[in-house]
């Protein structure tokens, strides 16, 4: 924790998580705004759906690329450039998606952006814990969460709309005006908020040394699966929004906001209980209460799909209930992990959103393709993934049970 924490925030706390939440908000922004625009995209480059889908793999596979970085120099040079520099890149990014004229041009471009979106969100992680002690960087976590949630409900809605007045470009040029508006916000508040007595030499050896003591930990490894694999279980229905919004439930483009409007309100939900029980239980429990959910609504979700055909009046409840119980326990994961290794919170922040988005990219160019024509494979695929990190937290318990016990309280 930043020593002179204090004195570089004299806002409230509330606002200083709307300015990190927003950080974060604009990888998943940068996905969901398109996504009712497939089809517009397509007609309008010739595409197949398979190229479609590569401008969200792209995207994906930069984004977990680059986000093995953004934290290890941010661990060097301090968060406020790494920041500025990843907005200026997406910003640009951004153009050149708007004014691509063949699938490979978008493809590229959107390729670019995700390698410049990590740094939001991977930066957002490591302020908190240099600015506040666990119980309050627990909340503040939750807060973030909270508000990061709108954006997937809003960004459909606005990409919806943005297509049915004007063009699929539109979009692109709108994302262009939010990477504008982003850097200049965070250029005149964002503090720096790792002391130079906390930062790393920047050399080959001192950051291959990070990875490998980050990497060769076990801890650190399985509580990554655990609070990323999980995210798929959902995500996976984010991705095939096309298929399973378009053709299973029969809704139009712009009306898949109320998918993203209930898996959101399951997010802040979540992550607003998460906030309230800092303190007060073990994160153990948090933890435990989270995955309870997750298996249960996913377990009803299966059974509802291998008994009757997919209706938009129940198929997508599930998800907001999955959403839940995955943002109880995500903020005190994340905590967990960053607390492993102090002194080298960017790298645990930035290798942590690698895993996650490896699995993402994944999920996007594999199983989502393999599985998003049928909604008991969908649904199947969701409870397997969210097993994976339930499998990986138990084990954590068994070896290691200390882990999750200490409640820092209020």
């Amino acid at each position: 924790m930043n020593p002179d924490a204090q004195s570089l925030w004299r806002l409230p706390q509330w606002a200083f998580a709307v300015l990190l939440a927003v950080l974060g908000m604009l990888g998943p922004f940068s996905i969901d705004t398109y996504l009712p625009a497939f089809a517009g995209i397509a007609a309008s480059l010739g595409a197949t759906p398979l190229q479609m889908q590569q401008t969200l793999s792209a995207y994906l596979f930069g984004f977990a690329f680059m986000a093995l970085f953004h934290g290890a120099i941010s661990d060097s040079f301090g968060r406020r450039p790494v920041v500025l520099w990843g907005l200026a890149v997406f910003t640009l990014a951004s153009v050149g998606c708007a004014l691509s004229h063949s699938i490979g041009q978008l493809i590229f471009f959107r390729g670019l952006q995700g390698l410049s979106t990590g740094a939001g969100i991977v930066i957002a992680r490591a302020v908190v814990r240099d600015m506040y002690p666990p119980h309050q960087a627990q909340q503040v976590m939750s807060q973030i969460t909270i508000y990061f949630g709108a954006a997937p409900a809003i960004a459909p809605l606005l990409g919806g709309w943005l297509l049915v007045h004007s063009s699929w470009q539109a979009i692109f040029w709108f994302l262009t005006a939010i990477g504008v508006a982003l850097w200049i916000a965070n250029y005149r508040l964002l503090p720096e908020t790792l002391h130079p007595s906390q930062r790393q030499h920047f050399n080959v050896k001192n950051l291959l040394a990070g990875y490998w003591q980050l990497g060769a930990d076990p801890r650190f490894f399985l509580l990554a699966l655990a609070s990323g694999i999980p995210f798929n279980g959902m995500f996976l229905y984010v991705l095939s929004a096309p298929v399973f919004l378009g053709e299973h439930l029969q809704l139009q483009p712009q009306q898949f906001f109320w998918c993203f409007l209930i898996t959101i309100a399951g997010i802040m939900g979540g992550a607003w209980v998460s906030g309230r029980v800092a303190g007060k239980l073990r994160p153990k429990r948090q933890i435990r209460n989270g995955f309870v959910i997750m298996l249960c609504i996913g377990v009803v979700n299966l059974v509802a799909n291998l008994v009757f055909t997919a209706h938009v009046a129940w198929a997508l409840w599930p998800l907001g209930v999955f959403a839940f119980g995955w943002a109880m326990m995500v903020p005190v994961v994340t905590l967990l992990v960053l607390d492993l290794h102090p002194a080298r919170r960017g790298m645990a922040s930035s290798l942590q959103i690698f895993i996650g988005s490896t699995a993402n990219g994944i999920v996007a160019g594999v199983v989502s393709p393999w599985v998003m024509h049928s909604t008991v494979a969908l649904a199947s695929a969701s409870l397997c993934m969210m097993g994976v990190g339930l499998v990986a937290w138990m084990f954590i318990r068994r070896r290691w049970p200390y882990i999750g016990n200490e409640v820092h309280p209020v």
